[in-house]
């Protein structure tokens, strides 16, 4: 990352000192048309609680009324949401010069940003950033910021290649389900902190133009990375392998925001989604209703293409698999380093038995921690389905207009049925239907998760003890390798600390068992090797 931003820095020294084009103008012209109307809630605007946790939000309206109703109702959730995003800026960039100095550079880089997204969803940003907090001021007013945020999971993708990010998805229809209607579920692996996630929102939106639809967020976002709408079309986000762009784009969760209100099938998807520029490689999952099918949309700055399949069965993970990418060197240098293959393959083998699938299988796959072959590589591998760290999980059955979402912890918790139509066309406060419901798994209740859990509060511990060279006890490093024994990354940080205070014996000994463990990606691997070699020139 700190190549990336040193490079980012560079160009932006080089440029001038520019802001985003117009904004000024688009502000005061924005809050005199916004004056001019009266926005108020009517009773379909709510906002609730599942018993479960997740929060509910409905709303119908304009694009200036969608935005303030929004931030209106869900402010302190909204303004907590921007505490989450520029508490991590700060772990990066602590000193609140430099942090308006990177805003500067994001006002550069997004300079045309009033062109590449339209009118109606700057307007419904506008609306809802009346209500984010006064604390960030200092780094640039409110419509700034929410529009920049925006573009926060595209910059993170292009500046860290989104390891951040390890999305499986996966679509059934015809000769693979019960009743041969299409199925779809996936896992949204955004991962931030354990902040990050705590409010999470099932959104039923009810725009004045296009179709209504539903989607998984979290505060402060108009934008989709998991949706349906009321037409049975959903769309899932999977990021690819990008490299780092020199000015931003249309963000992607954007483009997913206008094909799930405008479009009603696959054709009228692509043809959305052709009319944008991007600037990070994402694969758009579509599934339709009215195609009973799905597809993978497969779009980069430089290059787009459709993947289809005919065997009824549809896999998504972090690479494209379309023609067009078949002799892309950054596709295929993704699909041998990284761990989207091996998921790619896990999928395959978890719907390989004939027979159909039903909803509660699709969980069951999306909530598997194990590897190839069920083997135990560790809780929170990367190469797992299930690497601990889900923003979401969602299960679509678009011919019925049924959406299942996951509860906290993870994608572990309960998954709550909504009937899309009763939520879009009903007064009353949202409702979850209980006899559709997915329980909570039960892994949640054994020991293996409170050691998992035990070992996610010792890791950042003892990994700031290695950064400043503090000693840990012994009891501490023993626990951590008790309470997840068969991850390679457990053994990776012992081995760090150990380097770090000269024990280069002890060091040796955990890369060695770190390698012989299942590493989630070849650059891991390189980078323990090299230590290792390291620690045994020092004996």
């Amino acid at each position: 990352m700190c190549r990336a931003f040193c490079l980012f820095l560079i160009l932006f020294l080089l440029s001038s000192c520019g802001s985003i084009k117009n904004l000024k103008k688009e502000s005061a012209r924005f809050q005199q048309e916004f004056d001019s109307i009266n926005v108020r809630l009517e009773s379909e605007d709510q906002l609730s609680q599942s018993p479960y946790g997740n929060l509910q939000l409905r709303l119908k309206g304009n694009d200036f009324e969608l935005g303030y109703k929004k931030g209106l109702i869900t402010k302190p959730f909204l303004q907590h949401q921007e505490d989450v995003f520029f508490q991590k800026v700060a772990e990066f960039v602590p000193k609140p010069r430099r942090q308006r100095l990177l805003m500067k550079f994001l006002k550069w880089y997004h300079l045309d940003i009033l062109q590449d997204i339209p009118l109606s969803y700057r307007k419904e940003i506008y609306g809802l950033s009346r209500h984010a907090g006064n604390k960030y001021d200092y780094v640039g007013n409110k419509y700034e910021r929410s529009l920049l945020l925006h573009g926060a999971h595209d910059i993170g993708h292009a500046m860290q290649d989104l390891m951040l990010v390890g999305c499986s998805s996966v679509a059934l229809w015809d000769s693979k389900t019960q009743d041969g209607k299409l199925l779809i579920g996936r896992n949204f692996d955004f991962y931030v902190n354990d902040a990050f996630a705590v409010n999470k929102i099932v959104e039923f939106i009810a725009p004045d133009e296009g179709y209504k639809y539903a989607s998984v967020s979290w505060p402060g976002m108009i934008g989709v990375v998991s949706g349906m709408n009321e037409k049975g079309l959903t769309i899932t986000l999977n990021a690819g392998k990008s490299s780092i762009p020199l000015r931003g784009k249309t963000p992607i969760s954007i483009v997913a925001r206008d094909i799930l209100q405008h479009a009603q099938n696959i054709e009228k998807a692509i043809q959305i989604a052709k009319g944008f520029e991007v600037f990070i490689s994402e694969s758009l999952l579509i599934g339709s209703a009215q195609d009973n099918r799905a597809v993978n949309i497969e779009m980069s700055p430089k290059r787009f293409d459709v993947f289809e399949v005919n065997n009824d069965i549809l896999f998504c993970t972090n690479h494209f698999q379309s023609s067009v990418y078949t002799k892309d060197k950054r596709n295929k240098a993704h699909i041998s380093s990284s761990h989207s293959q091996y998921r790619l393959d896990k999928l395959e083998q978890s719907f390989s038995k004939k027979g159909t699938y039903q909803p509660e299988d699709i969980a069951k796959v999306l909530r598997d921690e194990t590897g190839l072959n069920n083997e135990d590589i560790g809780y929170g591998n990367e190469k797992a389905l299930n690497q601990l760290l889900a923003h979401h999980a969602v299960i679509f059955k678009p011919d019925e207009l049924l959406m299942w979402v996951s509860n906290n912890p993870y994608q572990l918790g309960t998954f709550e049925a909504y009937d899309l139509r009763k939520a879009f066309h009903n007064e009353k406060p949202i409702q979850a239907i209980k006899e559709l419901e997915i329980p909570a798994d039960p892994f949640l209740k054994t020991k293996a998760f409170a050691d998992f859990q035990q070992f996610r509060g010792l890791l950042p511990k003892i990994e700031r003890a290695t950064k400043t060279k503090q000693e840990i006890s012994d009891s501490d490093l023993q626990l951590l390798e008790k309470s997840n024994p068969n991850l390679w990354l457990t053994y990776k940080v012992l081995g760090d600390y150990h380097f770090k205070h000269q024990n280069w014996e002890k060091a040796s000994h955990y890369y060695e068992i770190a390698l012989s463990k299942e590493v989630s990606s070849e650059k891991a691997k390189e980078q323990l090797q090299k230590q290792l070699l390291k620690a045994r020139k020092k004996l």
